[in-house]
């Protein structure tokens, strides 16, 4: 055996092969967009080991998405110190948890200071009243149940999309092949690194073993199944980040019929189906028999402001079944009990208390502010004459600007505007042109913003 290991009591949920021992140069590589990654040992202030570094660490793109915003913000506050900038870039929310719920929480919290309240480890998979309350909540009338419910400490980490996204290493053989929207850039990195994603092709920055979907307006913000190679693994985001845009019952009862018929399974990120306002499904498995083909993974984070407090879950269903009729429940099950200790019992109880009939309405108002918002950016950019998606359905909106580099647009709301968006192309080739606009602000901030853009654009 090449390589050996030496484990104490440490979980590994992503083993991949490791390169072959070499010895890197930097004379090796001429591209500008990796060069970072690639600084060799001697260049580096440190000791040198002989473990090598996963591979696949090297296929990724340069930066992550929201890391390279943060960067450039900062850069921006460099040049430019006594700008105000209005973020309404990475979405992260910014009015205040309802105080019926921190309040749960604020008690939970003190009862862990006294000998009756006191508790420990909970169970990995989340407290069987928080599991309960989910499946009551958000599955009323579609057969979930509290025990295919796994709480999470949001919906990208532990049981969530890096379990499911990053599935070659975790639930599902390594050689399973993806179908990806563009969306979330964490799906497509978490494929990289555990091995899935094959070379990436420096002429398009998509990679060769991963499908994507063709998801813009000109055909309704979903993909023409009747020409799409099969995967294994299908990744499916609605109402969608970046685009806002949330799929029909129809195009889901056809998206369902595609898995089932090509014996696929979709991974179904629902976090932001609490802004739906119209007859749009908040789940899939709204539709019918979508339990035997869909894993749906949710969050707390955009629905009651959690992004900092961190809870989600998924849904893993027990009709769920691999080809050899095993059901995926049971090794997800091992897979979060062996590489996760559950949720913290804080964020649990304030989960609870989300989901109270009080909570529930309290969330219920703040989430019909950012709506608000939603509504008078979008009129801004439209009453300039541009093509703006979403909004309605989700806290994002996709502003198209014909011709031009999205980061070249990024850069220009920056610099002129001062105000901090997100280039389309982050979230891969179909983006391009297009900028995603948060609504996640202050009204203050947003009708400011909406007074900068027309005087930009005007």
């Amino acid at each position: 055996m090449q390589y050996s290991l030496l484990l104490s009591c440490i979980c590994i949920p992503h083993a991949v092969p490791l390169q072959p021992k070499r010895i890197w140069t930097s004379s090796k590589f001429n591209n500008e967009k990796r060069s970072a990654d690639r600084l060799i040992c001697n260049n580096i202030r440190g000791h040198c080991t002989r473990v090598p570094r996963n591979v696949n660490m090297e296929k990724l793109q340069s930066g992550y998405l929201f890391p390279e915003i943060c960067m450039r913000e900062f850069e921006h506050s460099q040049k430019h110190p006594h700008a105000k900038l209005i973020r309404l870039g990475i979405g992260d929310t910014t009015e205040p948890i309802p105080d019926i719920i921190t309040s749960a929480m604020v008690e939970h919290a003190r009862a862990l200071s006294t000998v009756e309240g006191y508790k420990g480890y909970g169970a990995e998979q989340g407290n069987m009243a928080l599991r309960m309350a989910i499946a009551l909540r958000f599955y009323r009338g579609v057969g979930v149940k509290g025990n295919e419910v796994f709480v999470s400490d949001g919906a990208q980490n532990a049981s969530g999309i890096e379990r499911v996204s990053g599935c070659t290493g975790s639930i599902f053989s390594g050689n399973s092949s993806p179908f990806f929207q563009e969306s979330l850039p964490a799906y497509i990195d978490s494929s990289i690194i555990v091995g899935q994603a094959g070379k990436p092709q420096d002429e398009t920055g998509k990679y060769e073993n991963i499908v994507y979907m063709k998801c813009g307006p000109e055909n309704n913000f979903f993909p023409d199944l009747s020409t799409t190679s099969r995967t294994d693994i299908i990744f499916f985001c609605s109402p969608n980040n970046p685009t806002g845009y949330a799929a029909s019952r129809q195009q889901l009862q056809q998206l369902v019929e595609f898995a089932k018929a090509n014996g696929s399974i979709i991974i179904y990120d629902s976090a932001y189906a609490s802004y739906i306002s119209d007859d749009s499904p908040r789940s899939i498995y709204e539709i019918p028999g979508a339990k035997e083909v869909a894993i749906e993974v949710s969050s707390f984070s955009k629905f009651a402001g959690f992004t900092g407090v961190r809870l989600g879950w998924t849904v893993v269903p027990e009709e769920l079944l691999y080809m050899n009729r095993y059901p995926v429940i049971k090794d997800y099950n091992r897979i979060v009990c062996t590489c996760f200790n559950g949720a913290s019992s804080v964020a649990q109880a304030g989960g609870l208390a989300c989901l109270s009939r009080e909570g529930f309405r309290a969330l219920s108002a703040v989430i019909d502010y950012y709506k608000g918002n939603a509504e008078i950016i979008g009129g801004a950019f439209a009453s300039l004459g541009m093509k703006v998606y979403g909004g309605k359905n989700a806290p994002y909106l996709w502003v198209h600007f014909p011709g031009m580099s999205s980061w070249d647009v990024f850069g220009e709301m920056l610099d002129k505007a001062h105000i901090l968006t997100v280039p389309g192309r982050g979230f891969g080739p179909g983006g391009e042109e297009f900028v995603r606009v948060s609504a996640f602000g202050h009204r203050e901030s947003i009708l400011e913003a909406s007074r900068r853009l027309k005087n930009l654009y005007k």
